[in-house]
This record gives C-alpha cells, sequence and structure tokens, in this order.
C-alpha cells in the first residue's frame, strides 16, 4: 500500500499551495501521519506532523507558515504552504509517523520559483 500525495506545482516566491493525501481507513486511523520532503541532492526530511488527536509539530524551517491537518471523515491529510521560498521546492511525502518503508508513494513536485 502506498500513500499518494497530490497538490503540488509551480507557484512565485511568497506564494501558496495545499497538499492532500487519501490513505485507507487501515492507515490512517489510530496512526500519527506526517508530511516529509526531499529536496534535489539532499535526504528526506520531516516537515510537519500531526497525532491522531491532533496535536501538530513543525520542522524549524517551515514553522509559522505551514499548517498540518486531518480530516479523520475523509482519511486524508492536509499541508497548507504559505509564504512559499525557493528553498522550499522538493518532492513532498506523506507517511505515517514514523514512516514505513512500504507506505512511500510517488510523492507531489513542489517547485517555487524566485
Amino acid at each position: 500500500v502506498q500513500l499518494q500525495a497530490s497538490g503540488g506545482g509551480l507557484v512565485q516566491a511568497g506564494g501558496s499551495l495545499r497538499l492532500s493525501c487519501t490513505s485507507s481507513t487501515r492507515i490512517f486511523s489510530n496512526n500519527h501521519m506526517g508530511w516529509y520532503r526531499q529536496a534535489p541532492g539532499k535526504q528526506r526530511e520531516s516537515v510537519a506532523g500531526v497525532t491522531s488527536g491532533g496535536n501538530t509539530n513543525y520542522a524549524d524551517s517551515v514553522k509559522g507558515r505551514f499548517t498540518i491537518s486531518r480530516d479523520n471523515a475523509k482519511n486524508t491529510v492536509y499541508l497548507q504552504m504559505d509564504s512559499l521560498n525557493p528553498e522550499d521546492t522538493a518532492v513532498y511525502y506523506c507517511n505515517t509517523r514514523p514512516p514505513l518503508s512500504s507506505f512511500w508513494g510517488r510523492g507531489t513536485q513542489v517547485t517555487v520559483s524566485s
């Protein structure tokens, strides 16, 4: 089973995007969920996480600009990204938190132009 992220695209610096990731109830229920990203030439890193109870945490680099949320009824986790800058350019993935290798999907490309 893979988790597929969507909603990426090309945006100018200062712009916004909203990413979505829908999973099966079996995966979503009772699991903490997270967003991750991998920039060219860099290791994949954690961006934001949301617990099954709705508590959130963020990487320092995105704190105050990104908002993670989850809709348990839709088995969907979102990442609202505001004030994007070129350093946010990466492929974004969703997964459980901690991540499970079998759940990595293709990710969605986010490109921020200066």
